[in-house]
């Protein structure tokens, strides 16, 4: 997704989000919980019928926004998990949110890792 890396740290809003919101009036949510966009973090919001999504990111240059809207389901509640204004994700579980998987939210998605000397 337009160059997003493991190092990126990606917040999702703990509550729903009108959708009609823009580049702008989703930048000054950011602020609100101390956060600076243009520290490149991603930001993921929902609507409250969780059928459309937003992602709000500084890619250096300016502020790119994505949205997406489900043809059918509904997207995860993210705000299940959160904790103080934001839910944490990894860039991997923000990729599986965008799919429309149910998963995200309930359950951090944790790579699993390859020790040698214990296979």
């Amino acid at each position: 997704m337009l160059g997003l890396s493991r190092r990126l740290r990606v917040f999702a809003w703990a509550e729903p989000v009108d959708m009609r919101k823009s580049f702008w009036t989703l930048s000054a949510l950011v602020q609100t919980i101390g956060r600076d966009i243009a520290d490149g973090d991603v930001f993921l919001f929902v609507g409250r019928g969780r059928r459309r999504a937003k992602v709000l990111w500084f890619d250096g240059t300016g502020l790119v926004l994505l949205c997406k809207i489900l043809e059918q389901g509904r997207f995860a509640a993210v705000w299940e998990r959160a904790e103080h204004g934001v839910a944490e994700l990894s860039t991997s579980e923000l990729m599986v949110f965008l799919e429309g998987c149910t998963v995200v939210g309930k359950a951090p998605i944790v790579a699993r890792t390859f020790d040698a000397q214990n296979p």
